[in-house]
């Protein structure tokens, strides 16, 4: 059996950030003095070095195709780190043209200032965690910028084009602590006039092992959560953001390609603490590896944690959990190409699905209907079974 390779990215984990917000699951660790950043970078470089050896057979002629640097907050390394890393790790991996080059960044006054030499040293698109425009609900969410700073970040993602920066993102959220219909539109409202090419707009949930799991707040019911998501999705449309995966938003033409890449089924190779990586062999193997968690062992050169092949019978699950997110219609052909099963193996559940109405059929694609997102759990749970 031999499958088709999809289109590989990078995902690069920078584990550190000023303080531990409360309703955060991600692997990052507050600083505590100084962060080792040279001999961070160092390992990351060693972290992709073994990589490229341990999969070198699956990643063939391959380029990257998008790079995403997340964390923890990655905006407190030096502009001169990353444009040093982004530099050794093409001396290692080809890139393909136009690759896009994703940094997450804290709104911060001073991490703000530091986009132009981002964009200088190769990232291409800058990802803000604004979360909320309300002083009490920043306070409550753990973050340590306020609105004014959050505006004066945009106004440095918008200067920062004029040096390389080709779009800016957004994360916003709602369904907060105690907040209203009309305070979750409010904050829509203000990120919209923001312009911002990409807006990720999603729903808090209370994640186990965070501090919110632990003294759980007071959330929205599900009727106000569904007219701010009914209402908001509405601004969002009138203001020329089309919805193209459940939570993200983009103007047209500015879609996040390393995103769109994971929830395509695509293949991603994954360095730093904690990261998690996919990769397909043109044999037949997929595996999901991840690296150690704490830095302390990472630091150490202990890189790869865990390694698990993706068997046959959860290939089916696993590309149409990633590929119902996305409001596009799926490729038939990417289904057997990429996870080496044919059609057939999943006809019945189709079927089953096709009759709720929560899939549309063509002879070349699925889609998946407005009642198909509704009931997305009860949709793929079908294909667990």
């Amino acid at each position: 059996m031999n499958l088709t390779l999809p289109p590989l990215s990078l995902y690069i984990h920078i584990p550190w950030c000023v303080q531990k917000c409360p309703y955060c699951d991600f692997n990052s660790h507050a600083q505590k003095g100084a962060i080792p950043e040279r001999d961070y970078i160092q390992h990351l470089l060693a972290d992709l070095t073994q990589d490229l050896e341990h999969y070198r057979s699956a990643i063939g002629e391959r380029k990257i195709h998008s790079i995403f640097i997340g964390g923890g907050t990655p905006s407190l390394f030096s502009a001169d780190g990353i444009a040093y890393l982004l530099a050794e790790i093409e001396k290692r991996i080809a890139f393909a043209p136009n690759l896009e080059i994703t940094l997450e960044a804290n709104p911060g006054t001073a991490e703000a200032e530091r986009f132009i030499g981002y964009a200088q040293g190769g990232v291409n698109r800058i990802s803000m965690g604004i979360q909320s425009f309300e002083p009490e609900k920043l306070l409550k969410l753990g973050r340590i910028h306020d609105s004014q700073e959050a505006r004066q970040a945009v106004s440095f993602a918008k200067h920062s084009a004029n040096f390389g920066l080709r779009s800016f993102n957004v994360d916003l959220m709602h369904g907060l602590p105690n907040q209203s219909v009309a305070q979750a539109l409010n904050d829509l409202r203000q990120a919209i006039e923001l312009a911002p090419p990409h807006l990720s707009w999603y729903q808090l949930t209370i994640e186990p092992n965070t501090m919110f799991y632990y003294r759980q707040p007071t959330l929205p019911d599900d009727d106000e959560l569904w007219d701010i998501f009914e209402q908001g999705h509405q601004l969002l449309t009138r203001a020329g953001y089309e919805q193209y995966e459940t939570s993200a938003y983009a103007k047209k033409g500015f879609q996040c390609q390393h995103n769109l890449n994971y929830w395509r089924f695509g293949d991603y190779l994954a360095i730093g603490c904690g990261a998690h990586g996919k990769i397909s062999y043109p044999t037949g193997e997929i595996y999901r590896f991840s690296k150690t968690k704490h830095p302390k062992g990472y630091m150490r050169g202990e890189y790869l944690y865990q390694q698990d092949l993706v068997e046959m019978a959860d290939r089916p699950f696993e590309f149409f959990m990633n590929r119902f997110r996305l409001l596009e219609a799926t490729p038939k052909a990417e289904f057997e190409g990429y996870t080496g099963l044919s059609q057939e193996i999943v006809r019945p559940t189709i079927d089953w699905a096709l009759g709720k109405n929560y899939l549309s059929e063509t002879t070349s694609h699925w889609q998946i209907t407005q009642q198909g997102k509704l009931f997305l759990n009860e949709l793929l749970q079908g294909f667990l079974e």
